[in-house]
């Protein structure tokens, strides 16, 4: 990453044990920094019925689907040509009175739970938010809660928060309707999915592409030369710029909102002067900072809405927790009033509370993972005809090795949730075509890349620079790195992939290894041959190296341009803002964009023809998986050709 800073800015201080009394609300105004590999591991404080006082706690039930089967064999009737449902998207209250638990069970969940002194009210078609006493809590769901103590690093304030020592267990009278509890633990997991250039002791040297024709330099691209390389101009230049429509952005970061103004204002993009509206749910993500990833929303912002300038944009954000993540996403499918919506936070899909949790069995911590909330969050939108998006993940075929995840641990072919999930399209990346320069810092030695094709983003075309430089790729960090994409053994393979070519099951051979103990630990054995979800769905320009700007105020540094910064981060709101211009040029919501995809994916021309939607990326690896002529688990069905695939839903009357 390169910043051309323009002012300075003090940093957040950090969260001090007098906050443990305070109230939830005063809490959350210090912005938590997201896990990584440099933070610190947690001290325990002592029991939280000790040091929270009277402060009140919640949590979120995910109750049971009413009838799931019959939701999802809706959703498909949605997308049958003939069917009465045939594009006819549900209101939430119609959603609720067809497939969730009815409101005469539900009051018999907050009957139950006023037992124990807890409040419980519905936030949702599939949640309940309950909220008690620390002591209320630990009985209702037999745990003992403790706190515990990260310390601050460099610019990183210290934080606390509360994990249960054992696993949670529902009270009988509630077990048939409620699946579980999530939020028990508070401790932040998710990532933002952003990465900065290549800089091991190498500087990157600007040079002509390929790609160049299309404006700036990739390296420096904006959403302005984006339109112009995936083809989005011929849907401008017909006056399609998103109006009436509105993106929905869940983040656990706040932003400074004037940052996206001035980079569209920038890019010479006219814009409504009130189109960004931000909500804080459950108390909101703190003020903006660099440690707890404010760099990630501002860019989901900004891409999104340069891509569809005349759309309204509404940012859903809160903190970096379990619990908030999905009520973020209850927030915005409840409101309905984004008709989508991106994301570009997750971690590998099997860790719920895995790493990220000291509970001794840390796998137990919660009775449901939040991916079982997600799933009916997610059918729900889909049902809503909300079209969903998330980043994929910047490990490529290795998610659970990513940034946050410490280097004793083996590698694992491995997915990113929530864009594992079935409802939901998952983003991956590319790298650019085109010529690329270093220079080596200690000798001055120029080493040139050149990349014929645009082709599926992981580092491995660094391997020279990094023979240069006398480093491994691990050493190097290029590996693993790259567009994320693989199988998940948590959903089974979706209807729109089935008989795809290109589609495949899980590896053998696949354990999720602790190597720091003695002997080493298997903590998972991953399922072989298990045909599940593949992702990602659909690519665009990832690699950080032939990557973009970002307009940025640092809360340690002040007002800066970053440049070369990339990541699936970027393409999730990009396919975002994609999305609104199809709504306004098609009349209306898209819904589950997957179903289109596929359809046109398993066509004849798909890649040819006088006017095909995708172009294939056949190049390349994300570190495992290749890129091939047709779908791939390393850049999916290839990138958009975004007006050939505007016209050709035309023309499907989709």
């Amino acid at each position: 990453m390169k910043f051309s800073w323009l002012a300075n800015a003090c940093a957040i201080g950090a969260l001090g044990l007098s906050a443990l009394t305070a109230s939830a609300s005063e809490v959350s105004n210090s912005a938590v920094p997201f896990p990584s590999k440099a933070t610190p591991a947690p001290r325990l404080v002592g029991a939280a019925r000790d040091l929270y006082g009277t402060r009140p706690l919640s949590v979120t039930l995910a109750l049971k689907m009413g009838d799931k089967a019959a939701a999802e064999a809706y959703l498909q009737s949605l997308y049958t040509k003939g069917s009465p449902n045939y594009q006819r998207f549900l209101t939430p209250a119609e959603f609720r009175s067809k497939f969730a638990q009815s409101d005469e069970n539900v009051a018999v969940v907050a009957k139950s739970l006023a037992k124990y002194g807890l409040t419980a009210t519905r936030t949702g078609a599939s949640t309940l938010s309950v909220s008690g006493s620390v002591a209320a809590i630990e009985s209702a769901f037999h745990v003992s809660l403790q706190v515990y103590e990260v310390a601050a690093t460099g610019t990183s304030p210290a934080y606390h928060f509360q994990a249960p020592t054992t696993a949670a267990k529902l009270p009988a009278e509630i077990s048939a309707s409620v699946a579980g509890v999530v939020g028990l633990s508070t401790r932040p997991k998710f990532v933002p999915h952003n990465v900065t250039a290549f800089a091991k002791k190498a500087t990157r040297e600007p040079a002509k592409t390929a790609a160049s024709s299309s404006g700036n330099e990739p390296g420096f691209w904006t959403v302005t030369d984006f339109s112009k390389y995936y083809d989005v101009t011929p849907l401008t230049a017909k006056n399609v710029t998103g109006k009436g429509r509105t993106i929905g952005i869940v983040t656990l970061a706040n932003l400074s909102v004037n940052d996206a103004y001035n980079y569209w204002s920038a890019v010479g993009l006219d814009v409504a002067k009130n189109r960004v509206k931000v909500i804080a749910v459950d108390g909101g993500a703190g003020a903006p900072s660099d440690a707890s990833g404010s760099i990630e929303t501002t860019l989901d912002v900004e891409q999104s809405g340069g891509v569809a300038p005349g759309a309204d944009i509404i940012v859903y954000q809160a903190p970096n927790t379990s619990q908030a993540f999905v009520d973020a996403f209850v927030h915005a499918v409840e409101d309905n009033k984004a008709d989508s919506i991106s994301v570009s936070w997750g971690n590998w899909e099997w860790f719920d509370d895995a790493y990220f949790s000291p509970v001794t069995d840390p796998y137990t911590g919660e009775t449901v993972s939040s991916l079982q909330a997600y799933e009916q969050i997610f059918l729900q939108a889909a049902l809503q005809g909300q079209t969903m998006f998330a980043a994929a993940g910047d490990a490529g075929a290795y998610d659970a090795n990513d940034g946050a995840t410490p280097p004793d641990y083996s590698l694992a072919l491995s997915v990113d949730d929530p864009a594992a999930n079935p409802y939901i399209t998952a983003a991956g990346g590319t790298t650019l075509a085109g010529t690329q320069v270093y220079q080596i810092n200690s000798t001055g030695q120029l080493v040139t890349v050149t990349i014929p094709h645009e082709r599926v983003w992981s580092w491995d075309y660094l391997v020279p620079l990094c023979d240069d430089l006398g480093y491994d790729p691990i050493e190097c960090g290029i590996f693993p790195v790259g567009g994320g994409g693989g199988v998940s053994f948590e959903y089974p393979l979706p209807f729109y992939q089935a008989g795809l070519a290109g589609i495949q099951k899980t590896q053998p051979n696949q354990q999720f290894i602790d190597e720091d103990t003695v002997p080493p630990t298997v903590l998972l054995t991953i399922p072989a041959h298990y045909a599940g979800r593949n992702l990602p769905d659909i690519s665009f320009n990832a690699d950080p190296d032939t990557g973009y700007v970002i307009y940025y105020t640092s809360n340690v540094d002040g007002f800066g341009i970053a440049s070369f910064y990339g990541g699936t981060s970027f393409v999730a709101p990009q396919l975002n803002g994609v999305t609104a211009l199809l709504g306004q040029y098609l009349g209306g919501r898209l819904g589950l964009l997957n179903v289109p995809l596929y359809e046109l994916a398993k066509g004849k021309n798909a890649y040819a023809g006088k006017s095909p939607p995708f172009n294939v990326i056949k190049y390349g690896n994300n570190d495992y998986f290749l890129g091939t002529n047709g779908y791939s688990p390393a850049a999916g069905i290839g990138t958009l050709d975004v007006a050939n695939f505007a016209e050709a839903l035309k023309t499907t009357a989709y």
